[in-house]
């Protein structure tokens, strides 16, 4: 009787172990299938359409040979919610249909990086977006309710951008234009005031986007700020060069390889502080944050003049005659340099 007993326990130990042999194998085959198994050898594009359909968007899947089976896509997107979300996504090699079906079902298209530089004139921002592949339709309109269609220089604030690949390039014009809307309207609202004699915040943008495209050094623009305050309050002309490009460039603010010649600064223009007195009528940049700050926080200084060291800084002065000599040491450099 006991050996029939123990015969019986071992019988139903096996059967356990079988049965828990069979569940492992089942559900590494189910891991397998939904977690591992992936037919992609390389990162494919896929565009999924507004209203796309899960069963349509499983049959393209197919037809490319990104999934192995229809049912299995649709049964993990059903684990996720059940829906897919339009956009361009790029599945990576390997991807398997859970990892495919939890993109599509969160929304997790593909992105790219937009960097909208410091200085550059709206011209030249259009420019530059039209020349970016990852990025989807014009960049000019001509609604009267969009304000991103009516853009002036200093009305975008220039920064670093992730959007998703494809994006409208009006949508990422609107983004940069909210981004400085929103810095305008945090002035305003802490009640900051600008530097006298500037009252507005289209005299802060105006002289700050002087002061971006007169120096790259973020540690001399208070300076240089500085030196265009003292001047206004002098009643003295600013005679920036950027001023005097932007004129005789019709707004679009490079030279495009053409040196700026002496006759260049006697063009009658608006924008041209060696014929006009006071500020530009508005900017002629787009600025970063440090060349406002630098206008809203100038270095306290007596200087009225600088000119370039050489070395991509600035010498500055607080008489003609010392800027006189600054300036025929830069002749110096200047000519020594066109030598080499």
């Amino acid at each position: 009787m006991k050996r029939k007993r123990k015969f019986k326990l071992c019988s139903r130990r096996g059967l356990i172990r079988l049965l828990m042999a069979f569940c492992l194998a089942g559900a590494a085959g189910v891991i397998y299938v939904f977690g591992i198994a992936s037919p992609i050898r390389e990162t494919t594009s896929l565009r999924v359409d507004d209203g796309a359909s899960v069963s349509s968007v499983a049959a393209r899947l197919r037809a490319g040979d990104l999934i192995t089976s229809v049912d299995t896509f649709k049964m993990a997107v059903r684990l996720h919610g059940g829906r897919v979300q339009s956009g361009l996504y790029d599945l990576p090699a390997g991807a398997s249909v859970w990892r495919i079906a939890r993109m599509l079902a969160r929304g997790r298209v593909a992105t790219t990086t937009i960097v909208i530089p410091e200085g550059l004139t709206i011209r030249q921002i259009k420019q530059q977006l039209l020349q970016s592949a990852a990025l989807n339709g014009p960049v000019d309109c001509d609604a009267p309710d969009r304000a991103v269609c009516h853009l002036r220089d200093g009305d975008v604030f220039p920064d670093t951008y992730r959007v998703a690949r494809g994006t409208n390039r009006l949508a990422v014009l609107e983004l940069a234009r909210q981004k400085m809307a929103q810095i305008q309207e945090n002035w305003q609202n802490a009640g900051a005031r600008a530097p006298a004699p500037l009252t507005t915040w289209n005299d802060v943008v105006t002289l700050a986007s002087i002061v971006q495209k007169e120096t790259p050094r973020v540690a001399e623009m208070p300076i240089v700020a500085s030196v265009y305050l003292n001047r206004l309050r002098q009643k003295m002309r600013l005679q920036a060069d950027p001023t005097v490009v932007y004129a005789v460039t019709g707004g679009l603010g490079d030279m495009q390889g053409r040196p700026l010649l002496r006759g260049h600064v006697k063009t009658k223009n608006p924008y041209n502080t060696y014929v006009n007195h006071g500020l530009p009528p508005a900017p002629i940049a787009n600025v970063g944050r440090a060349a406002l700050t630098a206008v809203l926080n100038p270095a306290d200084t007596n200087y009225l003049f600088f000119v370039a060291d050489g070395a991509g800084g600035h010498r500055f002065a607080r008489t003609y005659e010392e800027h006189r000599r600054n300036h025929a040491d830069w002749r110096a450099i200047k000519k020594f340099q066109n030598k080499k």
